[in-house]
């Protein structure tokens, strides 16, 4: 660690206004969210949450130990869970979550970038309530305006001629089902991916992940590996035009030089927030298009106003994809997910039928278009912008700080925090990405954690998070690491 700045602080010099703001001046990590801590045991302040006008109702259920056993007769083994004591989480509002025992805990990981609006956000949950209230399901093969005043929300929303909407239950099923139209409609196999991409876990959506920690030992076919133009960990760098020369070749050697179609992330969030390097997607997205291959562009995590500047993440490299797929924050925790594509594309699910079940069901149509409303109506996306500027701005002063920080990357709201031991090797920091990170939650905040090695910090909050909750979150964590 590089040399630190803390100064012990008494309870005697935070009594007066004038003591504080020298102090502060002192200490350029710790904010006005300073004004409110107070000191522990060795002298250096404990940051203090902001203030949030809501109480939950108590909690009479079960405890988490109880819950714990039960998961652990009757869910499956595979499930896992953070912390070594996991959180029994029962209430929710805005950008706060509150345990079995009232305490409040700021979320700066929102369900896996899932929560867009806010924790029960009135608007939605209200959508929600009403249309269950009348008609919770009926299928598609009758009508309903929940589906199609939804629908025409999201292609308003999209370039080109991209406003055919399939809706879905998932991401993962929306990148199946993408997968799927674009095989058929060139009448190739061959789709190219990236390295250390995740875009689910079902057969064909596990075989464009790259990554052997989600991927089990089945028959993938057809798939081809790119080069990932990760900015810190990659070959090349930030230069995007040498990482696309890879795709050129994977099709000359790898393929019969025709394929179905390439799929990528334009921020990848479970490798751990990369950013694709500047340049990457125009080249490759021209040199798919020359193979006959249609180009996808997986927006389950980075779309919907998350990165701030754009509505969708593909925009930020100025590309226009012929599929794109989404969820998560679309439904802002509702199970929905849609594939978007033009007329053309999607003619080819007529050659059979095609039919999900839930997919477009009312109750999450309702919800997904109070979620376009609200993100218009509070500007949520210019918020992601202003405040995951200043956030980002904040953490970059950390790793200044910090030998332990690698690299601050990520746009908006969707933001990674890699921690290394050894700069040069960039050799991973689990163990004290872990500590870090259970530290932090001892103090009120929970983020999450990503990248192939486990190492990296993914802050992905709903989008209503504040400028006061991102020096909380910074102060914790700069707080967690001078206690190291």
């Amino acid at each position: 660690m590089k040399m630190q700045r803390f100064i012990p602080v008494s309870s005697v010099l935070l009594e007066t206004k004038y003591s504080l703001r020298w102090w502060q001046r002192q200490n350029r990590c710790f904010s006005q969210v300073a004004r409110n801590e107070v000191a522990d045991n060795g002298g250096v302040v404990v940051p203090k949450m902001p203030p949030f006008d809501y109480s939950p109702p108590p909690y009479t259920g079960p405890s988490a130990f109880e819950i714990l056993s039960k998961r652990k007769e009757y869910l499956s083994p595979s499930m896992f869970y953070f912390y070594n004591n996991p959180l029994n989480l029962v209430d929710g509002k805005m950008q706060y979550l509150y345990d079995d025992k009232g305490r409040r805990y700021l979320d700066a990981f929102g369900g896996i970038a899932t929560v867009s609006c806010g924790h029960c956000h009135p608007e939605v949950v209200d959508a929600i309530v009403n249309q269950t209230k009348r008609l919770q399901h009926s299928t598609v093969l009758y009508l309903n305006h929940t589906i199609t005043d939804f629908a025409e929300a999201i292609a308003n929303k999209l370039p080109g001629n991209l406003k055919v909407v399939f809706f879905t239950n998932s991401g993962t099923e929306a990148n199946e089902l993408a997968m799927m139209m674009a095989r058929l409609y060139t009448g190739c196999h061959d789709i190219i991916s990236l390295r250390n991409a995740y875009h689910g876990n079902a057969a064909g959506t596990m075989g464009v992940t790259g990554q052997s920690n989600w991927k089990f030992n089945v028959i993938q076919s057809g798939v081809h590996h790119a080069l990932n133009p990760d900015p810190y960990r990659g070959v090349f760098g930030s230069e995007g035009e040498k990482y696309a020369n890879d795709v050129q070749e994977l099709i000359q050697f790898g393929t019969s030089g025709n394929i179905a179609g390439f799929i990528s992330e334009a921020i990848q969030g479970v490798a751990g927030i990369i950013e694709l390097a500047p340049g990457y997607l125009p080249v490759v997205y021209n040199t798919i298009k020359k193979a006959g291959g249609l180009c996808i562009a997986d927006e389950v995590q980075v779309g919907f106003a998350r990165t701030g500047s754009h509505f969708w993440g593909f925009e930020n490299q100025g590309v226009v994809p012929d599929i794109v797929t989404m969820a998560k924050g679309i439904g802002n925790g509702i199970p929905l997910g849609a594939v978007v594509t033009t007329p053309e594309i999607a003619e080819v699910l007529t050659r059979r039928s095609y039919f999900n079940t839930f997919g477009g069901g009312p109750v999450c149509t309702a919800a997904g278009l109070a979620v376009m409303n609200v993100i218009e109506k509070e500007k949520l996306q210019e918020n992601a912008f202003v405040v995951g500027s200043y956030l980002k701005e904040r953490l970059t002063a950390l790793k200044d700080k910090y030998d332990l920080i690698g690299d601050v990357r990520g746009r908006g709201l969707m933001l990674g925090v890699e921690f290394v031991t050894d700069h040069k090797l960039k050799t991973p920091a689990k163990l004290e990405t872990l500590h870090i990170m259970d530290q932090m939650k001892d103090i009120g905040v929970l983020v999450g954690k990503g990248g192939f090695y486990g190492n990296l910090f993914r802050i992905t909050p709903p989008l209503c998070f504040n400028k006061e909750d991102a020096d909380f979150l910074v102060d914790a964590m700069d707080y967690s690491m001078s206690k190291m």
